[in-house]
């Protein structure tokens, strides 16, 4: 140093008040003039749709600030880009950085994939020796400096900066490396992430989500239009459908259609295929737009990732579970539920043997949010699903084939079994959430969908049938039938036509085929169905025998009353050999055996055998016995109904007392005497006790059943006909006093 002059290195002195830090540079650098760009922004693809997410994006970065892609529908201010790998997250920020620079609103562009913190850092670095002249040796202390430049500063030249973190996958990586919240610049984040973290500081988050139909279907076509390639506009929609709408799933479904020379529908085909060809065989051998991943691929980090959060090592295995159910909306009750849980505990990843405490339903929900956090799944808003019994978790499609395809042979149907059980266990019974026993079935035909053999082994799952019975308990009786028509032959295939699960399948399609009014297609599917139970599990096997009783009930149904006679007869001597003349299934037979004796005609002999009946029901059960109350009920009928109209009101009316000591009032078997009794008091000649006692009865049964009840209109419809009667003859009365 001589005087005042320094030949040393210049230093680059940033600071703020007092305290500062200097940079030397060995020998002067050229420093970048603007704009300059910093990194390299992927191509943009082919066939880019513009999307709405990419105005909302306009829209939140044009105040400044910052953004994240995640899920936001709101105006916001600043964000970060989120959401599941292959949604196109990259390309919306890519074209948001182009648009910026083509329009001369930055003067600094930094584009750097962020993740690994070794990455951000060497971008940073970089940055910092081309616009600050900084020595890069130092690479950590590099990124700080261009990081510190970024702040504002009030006497500092204004430089309208953009810098873009693609890809970011740990939030730790990135501590201190975000850049500063400035009114001259802007910084736009991509991940996959949806911690709590990535928000705040200026930033918000912005969800991205699959292409809206009309976008995949146009990115479909345009592709194929590329090549000189057209296809029905049919096939294009279904195969996107298929896809899920998943930008990736599409641009590689789409190079594999150009390459193999496949249609739409061929390619359709070999997808639902899953016996086949797994979707890495559908693949292209070169990816298009420069991607790295294939679908099969593209998740296996996140997955990584997520089975890294706490509760570690649940996130994989509630994936796979969840991996078999519907996508629209898995209840988080199933995913919770006792035999969920026990899936998690047998396939829990990273946890030493000796080291497991037991797993509960928190932990279940916890691997739940885990996989939400990565974007694998999306978990139900607690806002939303608060005050209901079960929110509903959703899953991509091309997720779950991916998941389901990477398990083993045994895998596959080891979890596809637990994902029935967890069903089965979750599904209440009576049905009275509509919209939870919806999305339940739903979920069983998912799962039915993809994995039909496994719920055949070793023998047909209990979820198939409950399925069936849900449908038809909902009022969707014709569905129903098809669903049992459809299931008895998938039975029969698996398991053969003698398995007990066969056979019972071909009870409950009988029972709905019945209940949806076929009652003589029922009785011909349950006649055809004994002769077949009979060969296969013998004449008195109580299978046979509750054929045998379903066959006179349905050809009574049917009306033919002699055969339901003859069939019921068939059925008391079977009891009676295999069970005893004391046995109640036996009592039971007898009871059948003289209401159908009575349907067919003979009421007389009905009223002298159930009479007979009642005393023996009364010595082996009991005065108070709901078989025994049923009994006197049915003698009461059949006095009626053999012509002792007064006989049938006495002994309704001994019935009725004793059904309110021991049912209650409300009871629907009492109020269902009360009906009976009026009935009967009014074909006995007393039409204003029948009157006064069905608007007794209808009060009571509006109260108890509801106004629209099948119950409560009949009771409505009986009290008008005995209203009526009485008006004719106090009209009738009238007139023949006027006539004397």
């Amino acid at each position: 140093m001589t005087g005042d002059t320094y030949n040393g290195p210049t230093p680059l002195q940033l600071g703020n008040q007092n305290i500062q830090t200097n940079y030397y540079q060995g020998r002067p650098r050229p420093l970048a003039s603007w704009p300059h760009q910093v990194g390299v922004m992927p191509s943009r693809a082919d066939c880019f749709q513009d999307r709405a997410e990419a105005a909302r994006l306009r829209q939140v970065l044009a105040g400044r600030g910052t953004a994240a892609f995640g899920e936001a529908a709101h105006v916001l201010t600043g964000g970060v880009l989120a959401g599941l790998g292959g949604v196109g997250k990259t390309q919306l920020a890519a074209a948001y950085a182009r648009t910026a620079w083509s329009a001369g609103e930055v003067d600094l562009l930094v584009w750097l994939t962020a993740n690994t913190r070794s990455a951000a850092v060497d971008v940073y670095a970089q940055a910092a020796v081309e616009v600050l002249g900084v020595d890069a040796e130092d690479r950590d202390k590099a990124a700080k400096a261009f990081l510190a430049w970024l702040e504002p500063k009030a006497e500092a030249a204004p430089c309208r900066w953009l810098v873009v973190l693609d890809d970011v996958q740990s939030l730790n990586d990135l501590t201190g490396l975000w850049p500063p919240p400035s009114s001259q610049g802007r910084t736009l984040a991509t991940t996959r992430r949806r911690d709590a973290a990535l928000t705040g500081q200026g930033r918000r988050r912005i969800d991205v989500g699959e292409f809206t139909s009309a976008e995949a279907a146009g990115y479909i076509t345009a592709a194929l239009a590329a090549h000189d390639r057209t296809e029905p506009a049919s096939d294009v929609a279904g195969l996107a459908a298929d896809l899920g709408r998943l930008p990736l799933a599409l641009s590689q479904a789409a190079a594999y259609l150009i390459d193999a020379g496949q249609s739409c529908a061929a390619y359709r085909t070999m997808l639902t295929d899953r016996a086949a060809l797994t979707l890495a065989e559908l693949t292209p051998d070169v990816l298009p737009d420069g991607q790295e991943h294939t679908m099969a691929a593209a998740w296996s980090l996140s997955v990584e990732y997520a089975d890294q959060l706490r509760p570690v090592g649940l996130a994989r295995p509630m994936l796979q579970l969840a991996a078999f159910l519907d996508p629209n909306g898995i209840p988080t009750s199933v995913l919770t539920s006792p035999p969920a849980i026990a899936h998690l505990a047998a396939h829990r990843a990273n946890t030493p043997a000796d080291d497991v405490p037991p797993l509960s339903p928190h932990d279940a929900n916890g691997a739940v949010q885990a996989l939400h956090r990565l974007s694998l799944l999306n978990a139900p808003d607690p806002a939303s699903a608060r005050g209901r019994p079960s929110g509903l978790v959703r899953v991509h499609q091309i997720v779950q084939r991916v998941t389901r395809d990477d398990l083993t042979p045994a895998q596959y149907g080891q979890t596809a079994r637990a994902a029935a059980d967890a069903l089965i266990s979750a599904w209440p019974q009576p049905e009275r959430d509509t919209v939870l026993a919806q999305a339940l079935r739903a979920c069983s035909t998912a799962l039915a969908a993809c994995a039909e053999a496994p719920l055949h082994h070793p023998d047909a799952h209990p979820v198939l049938s409950r399925t069936g019975y849900s449908l038809g308990e909902s009022g969707q009786v014709s569905t129903a039938v098809e669903y049992f028509r459809h299931l008895a032959a998938t039975t029969r295939h698996h398991l053969g036509p003698d398995h007990p699960d066969t056979l019972v399948t071909r009870t409950d399609l009988a029972r709905w085929q019945g209940a949806a009014g076929d009652a003589v297609g029922a009785a011909a599917a349950t006649a055809d169905l004994l002769d077949d139970i009979r060969g296969a599990l013998g004449p008195d096997h109580p299978d046979t025998l509750a054929t045998l009783s379903n066959l006179a009930h349905w050809r009574g149904e049917a009306g033919d009353a002699a055969g339901a006679a003859s069939a019921a007869a068939d059925l008391l001597g079977h009891v009676l050999r295999v069970l005893g003349p004391d046995h109640p299934h036996t009592l039971a037979a007898r009871n059948n055996l003289a209401y159908r004796r009575g349907e067919a005609g003979d009421a007389a002999g009905a009223a002298s055998t159930t009479a007979e009946l009642l005393n023996h029901v009364v010595r082996i059960l009991g005065p108070d016995h709901p078989h025994t109350l049923l009994t006197r009920s049915n003698l009461a009928l059949w006095r009626g109904n053999s012509g002792d109209a007064a006989g049938a009101v006495a002994a309704y009316a001994d019935l009725l007392t004793d059904q309110e000591r021991v049912l209650g009032p409300e009871h629907p078997d009492t109020l269902t005497t009360r009906h009976n009794l009026a009935a009967w008091r009014g074909e006995a000649g007393d039409a204003a006790g029948a009157a006064a006692a069905y608007a007794e009865l209808l009060t009571d049964r509006e109260r108890v059943l509801g106004p629209e009840h099948p119950d409560t209109l009949i009771t409505r419809g009986n009290l008008a006909v005995w209203q009526e009667v009485l008006e004719e003859r106090s009209g009738a009365a009238d007139r023949t006093s006027r006539g004397s």
